[in-house]
């Protein structure tokens, strides 16, 4: 009697921009880590809003970091996409198939994905050859990411039978509901808003006078068919991206520029 070869399910790095203690981090090791390998190299401290940025002008620290008496992962003196970089070049043996970052808290919509760490890790995954997801949720202080989570590992199993385009990572938003009160899963545009930025000023107790940044996130003001929109409206999220940052129209459109005289 013959048995029945099975194949061991993919491997993948975890990652995110809150740092390497974030609650969002914690929920995927728990839920995709019953069926899945897992390696974490994430961030050491909170990296929220620092884009693409590399570390070039001072080492990379790599530390262990225990839980409970056991390993979690690999916390970095970097940015998120440094730690993929690291985790992928140095770390990693052998190389993981997907990659996830998040769960991030708040939403990563609209023209704020350019600002976005946890959508650059899931960028430089993309890059590296590997199936990426970035994965926000709709809250700064949420109680869903257990929800949000269940959300993930359903698509991780997608994904696995067909894999995105080479180049292509997926910016995955999740409403602050319970599951029961998601209306469903949509695949949309990337919208053009942005936050309304504004800026506090503070004087420190010596007198010197600094500057905090703040902003809100404005009620959806354009298509019905963008992501803030429909995030708004009880939906995840799905939008494709790619670091092809090329507008392909004006490549025509701004031919003229070529018969320019250099002088």
């Amino acid at each position: 009697m013959s048995s029945k070869s099975t194949i061991p399910p993919p491997s993948i790095l975890l990652t995110n921009d809150d740092g390497i203690f974030a609650k969002g981090l914690e929920s995927l090791v728990t839920v995709l880590g019953k069926r899945h390998p897992i390696q974490v190299v994430a961030p050491e401290s909170e990296q929220s809003a620092v884009g693409h940025a590399l570390t070039l002008t001072q080492p990379l620290r790599v530390k262990k970091i225990f839980k409970n008496g056991d390993l979690f992962g690999y916390g970095v003196s970097g940015t998120p996409a440094d730690c993929v970089k690291i985790a992928l070049h140095e770390l990693i043996i052998p190389p993981p198939r997907l990659l996830i970052s998040g769960i991030n808290l708040g939403p990563n919509v609209g023209i704020n994905v350019i600002y976005s760490g946890t959508v650059s890790a899931a960028t430089e995954g993309a890059m590296m050859g590997l199936t990426s997801m970035a994965v926000s949720i709709d809250s700064y202080q949420t109680r869903e990411f257990e929800t949000a989570a269940r959300i993930v590992s359903t698509l991780v199993d997608l994904l696995i039978k067909s894999p995105l385009p080479p180049g292509v990572s997926l910016n995955v938003n999740i409403p602050d509901r319970p599951l029961s009160k998601i209306k469903g899963i949509r695949l949309v545009k990337q919208g053009t808003f942005r936050f309304r930025e504004r800026f506090e000023r503070r004087i420190d107790p010596r007198e010197n006078v600094y500057y905090w940044q703040a902003g809100i996130l404005p009620p959806p003001e354009e298509a019905p068919d963008t992501d803030h929109a429909l995030l708004a409206a009880g939906y995840v999220t799905l939008t494709p991206i790619t670091f092809d940052l090329t507008h392909y129209p004006s490549l025509t459109r701004l031919a003229f520029l070529e018969k320019a005289t250099l002088v």
